[in-house]
């Protein structure tokens, strides 16, 4: 199902056959808080706390100072906008505060996940929710979230899916083709199919 593979990963509930290794450890055997320590998710559905822009992105790290909350949300694209908002980062979101668009959420997911700094970063279909017309902003701030860490990115977005520097296709639960974007466009009728239906 829908971000089955994020959820297992960080074992909201385990595999029931087989096993899902980081550095090839089976995360069964990984202490739990740090195994979600390490792993940060960005869903297609950013869950958003009625709360400050500030406090949102600081989610893991409440602690942290507003200098490094603002360098994450610059990484993200997300502070020329949060900078025009009535109260800039003390601007209270959520249901009760200040409404922001898909795509204004998704940075804000992603500057949440820059400020986690963790080690393996999924990103579940995270373009989906933002307007076409947006997404390549969306895409060049998970290029730089992703650089220089292990990312695994769910998508169903061609412009997404080229991110990656090996794509899997999945078929029916199995895997049907491993490549980089451009190998499997020119060797895999199936994800030239997958493609297509999905434009």
């Amino acid at each position: 199902g829908k971000s089955t593979v994020a959820r297992l990963l960080v074992r909201f509930y385990d595999v029931e056959s087989g096993a899902i290794r980081l550095d090839g450890v089976d995360v069964r055997h990984l202490a739990l808080d740090d195994l979600r320590h390490h792993v940060s998710i960005v869903f297609e559905d950013t869950f958003l706390f009625n709360d400050t822009v500030g406090a949102n992105i600081a989610f893991s790290r409440p602690d942290a100072h507003l200098a490094d909350i603002e360098h994450a949300a610059r990484l993200s694209g997300a502070h020329d906008f949060i900078d025009q908002l009535p109260e800039g980062y003390a601007t209270t979101i959520g249901e009760r505060g200040y409404s922001l668009s898909g795509g204004q959420r998704q940075r804000i997911a992603l500057a949440r996940a820059i400020l986690a700094n963790p080690r393996v970063l999924v990103l579940d279909d995270a373009t989906s929710a933002v307007d076409p017309s947006k997404e390549h902003e969306i895409r060049e701030a998970m290029r730089t979230v992703m650089d220089g860490r292990t990312t695994l990115v769910i998508a169903h977005r061609p412009g997404t899916i080229a991110l990656a520097d090996t794509v899997v296709l999945l078929d029916e639960g199995r895997v049907a083709a491993t490549g980089t974007h451009d190998e499997l466009l020119a060797t895999s009728e199936r994800y030239r199919e997958v493609l297509a239906a999905l434009a």
